[in-house]
């Protein structure tokens, strides 16, 4: 082996060196598997079911794929009563939560109206657009700024991803059940609440809107069953 071929080896070797290319000091990384708690482990479940329904949708199958967003709905809702419980709260977990939330709520909703009510792949491009921009817009403000205060009610800042899928879940079985209603309205209806996301409108965060929310996705539930299994 010539002396050439040996010096630019051990430059390249020198370039590669893995020790070099670990970060030595503790306080300059954040060691991620460390700081989950139980609640992020209920987030990440969320995650996991929340990427079965994209597949779902992805498969064509919006009815089952609607059963699995809920499921990944009652998880995320799970991990907050938990972190609250157990006192783990923290913004980390806040991030972790924000993260899992564009793939159980934003990426579904934009699949859900693609799939099941565009009437075209151009309004698919631009209504799925809005819910995912608003929407990942809407959880990196989340992530920033938490919850706002207004005499001891907690509130959210602009309205949320759920109301956004919420929103389009109802379209989908206007779109399928009321004949006079189409794609076209379905997308202007959705194309119209995305900006409240990032509005300065207070959500308020109450026991009464999360039992709402949560009948409204039995609701839904129950209404998937029923067309998958031909009784609508």
């Amino acid at each position: 082996m010539s002396g050439e071929l040996r010096k630019a080896l051990r430059g390249v070797r020198e370039r590669v060196d893995a020790a070099d290319r670990v970060v030595g000091e503790r306080g300059d990384r954040t060691d991620v598997l460390a700081r989950l708690t139980g609640a992020d482990y209920i987030s990440l479940g969320a995650l996991f079911v929340g990427w079965g329904s994209a597949l779902l949708f992805l498969r064509s199958e919006p009815n089952w794929a609607l059963l699995a967003m809920f499921g990944a709905f009652l998880l995320d809702k799970l991990d907050g009563w938990w972190a609250r419980r157990t006192g783990v709260s923290s913004p980390f977990g806040r991030r972790v939560d924000s993260f899992i939330d564009i793939f159980a709520y934003v990426v579904p909703g934009a699949l859900l109206y693609h799939v099941a009510i565009a009437p075209n792949d151009l309004a698919s491009l631009v209504v799925g657009f809005l819910i995912l921009a608003f929407g990942g817009l809407r959880l990196i403000r989340h992530s920033s700024e938490g919850f706002g205060s207004d005499e001891g009610a907690s509130y959210y800042h602009g309205t949320t991803v759920v109301h956004t899928n919420l929103v389009v879940v109802a379209n989908y079985f206007l779109a399928t059940l009321v004949a006079p209603w189409n794609g076209w309205l379905a997308g202007l209806v959705v194309a119209a609440v995305c900006p409240l996301m990032v509005s300065d409108y207070k959500a308020y965060k109450t026991d009464v809107s999360h039992a709402l929310a949560g009948l409204g996705a039995l609701v839904a539930a129950g209404l998937a069953l029923a067309l998958e299994w031909g009784y609508l």
